[in-house]
């Protein structure tokens, strides 16, 4: 027997559609309550996934809205138990009050995440496929949306779960000829599983691969615009959103602190941070900007370093660029480039007040952060998930290694082993309460 849960599973705000959600053993019962179908019957009645259209009414009886209402019975649901779902009139008052009833009949309020986690717990979906809930809810870019609906369908699962049974396959067969010598069971070869490991290792080394790119997609560039105060970092980061974010004036020293805004460019997502001119000075608030700015160009992917390009010369220039040689990835633009340019060094020309050059740095930044050439769905996103391929990978390497200089089929069976554990908590397969309490406490109330 399972409670019964309710939220809601639309925004706080005044929207056109609001929807309330309902999963346990009580959820259609609750829901016929209250909702009563135009055509007369029952909503117990009603086929599974079907629109229905009637009229909701509190305990009393009283018209609350005219909307529809649609069920299902387990194990055919999102969650794997009855569930119901009333598309509703998005009023928060109307949604507060309809829940407000279904806590009365009995219901409680979910927690965050728990119909997601009551999918895992119920087996309509792994632990992998659970966490792409979540990254596809907070994609912000198309490639980001592709790669975790392709994890939604179990793109990482059948790739660990092949991996998983292969060696599954492994320990049964040794096992059982262990333990049943006299029984006809073909012998067991541990060369005869070479090729397999090596190719479950192969699986392995290129998911873990993807992780780096995937992170970067998922959670966006760290993307530092640095320079000397009035260089036209603020003009720049302006030019590429596409509206006047950051305050732009003549009088050096404007921006005091680092502005962030997120932009698509190149095919990526940079989470772009403007920074305070990075100079000497003697004003503590300027200072305290200035330290910032440094900080942020050593924590940042990607330094965009900004040369005045119509000045030949400009004190403190080479802090500027001996801070864009420390980065991981740097770019010297050369801004100004609609006035005559005077600054001999090498740099991408850019005008943020025409645009020359914006298209040529989208090119720099798609080559220097390529997503991978894979299927969607296969570029790995999770730190978690990432965590427990590398285990396995250690361990399938360390199998191979004992199997190449001959050790004997147990000390290679305890490697494998332990790579199994670690691709059961990808899946779930083998996973403690308590991380997985930790996944779900990222989902909003109602998913």
């Amino acid at each position: 027997m399972s409670d019964t849960i309710a939220a809601i599973a639309t925004g706080q705000m005044v929207a056109a559609i609001g929807i309330i959600r309902l999963s346990g053993d009580q959820a259609i019962h609750y829901a016929a309550q209250l909702f009563h179908p135009y055509s007369g019957a029952s909503l117990l009645d009603e086929p599974d996934r079907k629109l229905v259209f009637g009229e909701l009414r509190n305990r009393e009886g009283a018209l609350l809205d005219i909307c529809l209402c649609t069920i299902s019975r387990n194990p055919n649901s999102y969650t794997g138990e009855d569930t119901a779902e009333f598309q509703c009139h998005g009023s928060p008052m109307l949604l507060r009050t309809l829940l407000q009833e279904l806590f009365a009949l009995g219901a409680r309020q979910a927690g965050p995440g728990e119909f997601t986690k009551r999918a895992f717990l119920n087996g309509r979906m792994d632990l992998s496929c659970a966490e792409a809930v979540i990254d596809l809810i907070d994609a912000e870019s198309e490639e980001a949306v592709r790669n975790a609906a392709g994890q939604l369908s179990g793109a990482i699962h059948r790739k660990a779960s092949a991996v998983y049974e292969m060696l599954k396959n492994l320990s049964a067969h040794f096992h059982a000829v262990l333990d049943y010598p006299d029984e006809d069971i073909e012998p067991f070869e541990l060369e005869d599983y070479c090729s397999d490991l090596e190719e479950a290792l192969r699986v392995l080394e290129g998911l873990l691969a993807t992780f780096r790119c995937g992170k970067l997609m998922n959670s966006g560039i760290p993307t530092a615009i640095i320079g000397l105060p009035n260089a036209g970092k603020s003009s720049l980061l302006n030019a590429l959103l596409g509206y006047d974010r950051a305050i732009v004036t003549d009088v050096p020293g404007t921006t005091r602190d680092t502005v962030e805004e997120r932009v698509k460019l190149g095919g990526v997502t940079l989470r772009l941070i403007d920074t305070a001119g990075i100079r000497e000075t003697e004003d503590r608030v300027e200072k305290l900007g200035v330290e910032r700015s440094v900080a942020a160009a050593e924590q940042a992917s990607l330094v965009l370093a900004v040369i005045d390009g119509s000045l030949a010369e400009e004190t403190g220039r080479e802090k500027i660029l001996e801070q864009a040689k420390r980065a991981e990835h740097a770019i010297i633009i050369l801004s100004k480039a609609d006035l005559p340019r005077r600054c001999k060094l090498d740099g991408l020309p850019v005008s943020s007040r025409t645009g020359e050059g914006i298209p040529e740095l989208e090119d720099r930044i798609a080559e220097l952060f390529p997503l991978p050439q894979v299927p969607a769905g296969e570029i790995l996103t999770n730190a978690r998930q990432a965590d427990a391929i590398r285990r396995a990978e250690e361990s399938m390497q360390a199998a191979l290694e004992a199997l190449r200089s001959g050790m004997t089929p147990d000390i290679v069976l305890t490697e494998t082993e332990e790579a199994m554990q670690a691709l059961g908590e990808l899946t779930g397969a083998s996973i403690r309460e308590d991380i997985t309490n930790r996944i779900f406490s990222r989902f909003c109330v109602g998913k």
